[in-house]
């Protein structure tokens, strides 16, 4: 069985985009795998090893001016 490491959601950028591996229910809201910001998911998908870095892509970052 495989470790997972788990994140705190303080590892995180309020604003930052992750991916959330797994369905995720809570008592009011079922989050679908994908990517979400970090502020829009609950405690309980950090807490439980649901979620990792996105990758960044070209298209993401900002290019400065030369």
């Amino acid at each position: 069985m495989p470790l997972e490491r788990r994140l705190s959601r303080d590892a995180f950028l309020q604003n930052e985009i992750v991916i959330l591996k797994q369905l995720c229910l809570t008592p009011s809201r079922m989050f679908q795998p994908g990517r979400y910001m970090v502020s829009d998911l609950p405690d309980e998908a950090f807490t439980m090893g649901l979620v990792e870095r996105a990758p960044i892509t070209p298209e993401s970052e900002q290019e400065s001016p030369s």
